[in-house]
């Protein structure tokens, strides 16, 4: 590529980094030290290929084993976002410490020919607060910390992470993401700042500097280690997680790009390269970007990361084998499960020159350099560390405060006819799914990877939902809160509040087709109160702007509320009066994503065409503003979401509604299965959550004698989607063949079901990968199972993995084979 030098310019010269017109390199962290590199020289001068390698390697704990960090000497480790310690991703942080002292001292352990020894880095999704660990303190998600716009307040979030991070033992967190995001039908844009460059530039340089310190403060002991991510592109893929950002290379660059020389200024020690493409190239194999621009020209010195498996969508490249990567920049894999085999393939890759000796020792040498500046080097182990084990810190009051004060500043006021601010003294209703869930005000990467799911409020202690906070403050001021899901009541209320909004979802699950908000209970709730003159606050729960002109019309005041976290009490502070009828906090949330006046516009920004925000960037009310309102269309043209003949069953790692995944043993006893892992009563059938295409998105089954999986219905389908002509499709593959029957049966409630004999089918597709069954629904005798679940039997043992079950037209076929 030619133009390197004008994107240097325009990547690093800005005015809002004060750089000279004629300067191109953008760091200005940490400078070299001459007698760090001759440390690491000295290091890595008595260090083996093999070591060296090892170095690049990064497994997850769920795969690996302090015995493994020992033998193998890896260099870096991560917890993905549903690995805890010991499979338990409800772990007490004092097994998370106590981990994290076995990885450190297996990887302390002398080698017997006198080599180097080199500790062991942990790294971590702290994304809103060390949000892996029960009991942290959890923040707003970048969408509210952008609306905010308070680079202080963004950097104490950081300081505040980092040091419950550290009372855990862990080294290094995933954050922040730089994300400039265009479309918002991504399902990762509630992990951005805003839309607008600058803004998320200004608070990405602050949360960098919150979480790794300053001065003579930088990487101290109460700091972890930065990631500027996702280098870069990731938020102009259309909508499409892991897609292609397309357009002018520059353009591109100037736009994407952006927000990293900010994070390189303030001193980020890592950069992870994006699952994303620019212009049809992955960027985990585009050496023109990761070494020739964010190396060369912005002089970036610490370390380059991958993401999840990232090196293995390069089309030439497995997750087992990819010397692309390294060649083109890429300093260290992540790879979860087959460090093995990655291990072993890289060393052969540089034993035969593919790899040369100067690129991997570049890459050893970046990641040491981040480990001495880190001072890793000389710490004891993690509990004996200045924070380790100090769990006073997890959740502090001091901490939720913060946290409170981020939630009262990220509140934007959209609508307000006079409703609020409420008198607490009087009876409040407070209805809607979101009302009293912790979980679902949290979002994704919540104790789990996609959040919800099977998480209650029992998962958060000290915690408060939005319900509680309202509570404790109308009974303080003598007045009564109500909580009641469905918005029945006993006694009319003097004022309503619905809570409602996304359901929690992470990465590519949370794609949505366009901006519709679809449930349909949320409105009827609003619409009830509306009709019976109960005035009604609308409290909307969202990793994103959507389209809700019909709850907008139907609400005397709307709040987006994003999705705050821990501490729902700063939804109360702002929402009621002071007990003598004072504002207890005003808004000051403006909005960082102009929000749709259309279902159908997704990529709405500031000084692009058609540019007709419903609400423009920036937009946001405060107590004594008014703004008369005037109805909104609520026609939108794209607002059906199945308006294709296929319906989805199971799809990219989760069961879509109205299905569930279902469990159950030989008794019958059963178990629904919301999170990525789950087992029945009795642990006849297990599942877990696999790989296929992209993280987590299958899941494989394992049955012992006499028990069942399926999807359930909770309730009746379209009768169009069962009718005559109608098939189901699976996709699978066979681990382990079945030592007894197998059936597969559908069934429509009590007395109603049928099944085939799948075991032979099943047999002969062990270890032959993904095939795909096509099964018409006249195969089953009883006919349309308007109702259905979808189950597997099995009488023996067993391994199956299932990637998607999809309802289809069955094109004519009627042969009734698995």
């Amino acid at each position: 590529m030619k133009p390197l030098v004008q994107k240097s310019f325009r990547a690093c010269a800005a005015p809002i980094l004060a750089l000279s017109l004629g300067l191109t390199g953008c760091a200005s962290g940490p400078k070299k030290d001459d007698k760090v590199e001759t440390q690491i020289t000295e290091i890595m001068s008595k260090m083996s290929v093999e070591q060296k390698v090892a170095q690049l390697i990064m497994p997850d704990i769920s795969t690996i084993t302090p015995e493994d960090v020992a033998k193998y000497r890896f260099g870096t480790i991560l917890n993905g976002g549903n690995s805890g310690p010991y499979g338990n991703e409800r772990s007490k942080p004092e097994d998370w410490l106590k981990l994290a002292d076995a990885f450190w001292e297996a990887s302390r352990t002398p080698h017997a020919d006198g080599s180097p020894v080199i500790p062991v880095l942990w790294a971590t999704d702290a994304v809103h607060g060390h949000s892996n660990v029960v009991g942290a303190t959890l923040f707003p998600h970048n969408i509210g910390l952008g609306a905010t716009r308070d680079p202080a307040l963004i950097r104490e979030i950081g300081r505040i992470t980092a040091a419950e991070i550290k009372v855990t033992g862990i080294d290094w967190t995933f954050a922040p993401t730089l994300a400039v995001v265009r479309d918002d039908r991504w399902g990762r844009t509630y992990e951005g700042y805003a839309e607008d460059k600058g803004l998320v530039s200004e608070l990405g340089a602050a949360m960098v500097e919150g979480l790794q310190g300053t001065g003579p403060d930088f990487l101290s002991q109460e700091h972890v280690i930065a990631t500027a991510k996702h280098f870069f592109g990731d938020g102009g893929t259309a909508g499409i997680d892991t897609g292609d950002t397309v357009g002018n290379e520059a353009d591109l660059v100037e736009l994407h790009a952006y927000p990293y020389r900010a994070a390189l200024k303030s001193g980020a020690q890592t950069v992870m390269a994006s699952f994303s493409s620019i212009n049809g190239q992955k960027m985990h194999g585009n050496k023109s970007y990761l070494t020739e621009l964010l190396k060369n020209e912005m002089a970036f010195d610490g370390l380059v990361v991958g993401d999840w498996n990232g090196h293995g969508r390069i089309p030439s490249c497995t997750n087992k084998d990819c010397p692309e990567s390294i060649n083109a920049g890429l300093d260290i894999f992540m790879v979860p499960e087959d460090w093995k085999e990655l291990l072993t393939n890289t060393k052969a890759a540089v034993d035969s020159g593919k790899i040369s000796q100067e690129r991997l020792d570049d890459a050893v040498r970046r990641i040491l350099r981040v480990k001495i500046r880190y001072g890793l080097f000389d710490l004891p182990a993690p509990s004996a560390r200045k924070l380790g084990g100090n769990y006073a810190l997890l959740g502090s009051p001091e901490h939720r405060a913060v946290a409170r004060k981020a939630v009262q500043e990220s509140l934007v006021l959209l609508k307000n006819d006079g409703v609020l601010p409420i008198n607490p003294s009087k009876t409040i209703l407070v209805a809607g799914e979101g009302a009293d869930s912790i979980a679902k005000q949290s979002g994704g990467w919540t104790i789990s990877w996609q959040g919800g799911g099977d998480l209650t409020n029992a998962d958060f202690p000290g915690a408060e939902s939005i319900f509680a906070g309202i509570a404790k403050q109308a009974e303080a001021a003598g007045g009564k809160a109500i909580l009641s899901v469905d918005g029945s009541y006993a006694q009319k209320p003097d004022v309503a509040i619905v809570v409602f909004g996304e359901k929690p979802y992470a990465e590519f699950m949370g794609d949505i087709k366009n901006l519709s908000y679809g449930d349909a209970k949320p409105l009827a709730l609003l619409k009830k109160f509306q009709a019976q003159q109960i005035p009604v606050v609308a409290v909307f729960l969202t990793g994103r702007p959507l389209w809700v002109n019909k709850e907008l019309n139907a609400s005397n005041a709307f709040v987006a509320a994003w999705l705050p976290g821990s501490e729902g009490g700063g939804v109360a502070d702002v929402l009621l009066k002071t007990k003598d009828g004072q504002v207890q906090k005003d808004f000051k949330g403006k909005l960082s994503f102009s929000w749709p006046q259309a279902c159908d516009a997704y990529a709405l920004n500031p000084g692009e065409a058609n540019y007709k925000p419903l609400f423009g960037y920036g937009y946001g009310m405060a107590y004594g503003e008014h703004a008369a309102w005037t109805k909104v269309d609520e026609k939108c043209a794209l607002s059906q979401p199945n308006a294709e003949n296929d319906v989805a069953v199971f799809a990219r790692g989760q069961s879509v509604a109205p299905f569930t995944l279902v469990a159950a043993d030989g008794k019958g006893q059963r178990l629904t299965l919301a999170g990525a892992k789950g087992k029945s009563a009795d642990g006849t059938v297990s599942v877990v959550a696999m790989d296929r295409n992209a993280q987590e998105d299958a899941r494989t089954i394992s049955w012992k004698a006499g028990g069942s999986f399926g999807f359930e219905a909770s309730a009746a389908l379209n009768p169009a989607a069962m009718a005559e002509g109608r098939a189901i499709r699976i996709d699978y593959q066979i681990g382990t063949r079945p030592t007894g029957p197998v059936k597969l049966s559908m069934s429509c409630g009590a007395n109603c079901r049928d099944e085939i004999d799948i075991t032979a089918s099943l047999a002969l597709a062990e270890q032959k990968g993904w095939m795909t069954a096509f099964l018409p629904l006249s195969c089953f005798k009883k006919g349309t199972p308007v109702g259905m679940p979808l189950s597997i039997q099995s009488s023996g043992n067993f391994e199956m993995s299932i990637s998607a079950v999809t309802l289809v037209d069955d094109g004519g076929e009627t042969a009734c084979r698995f």
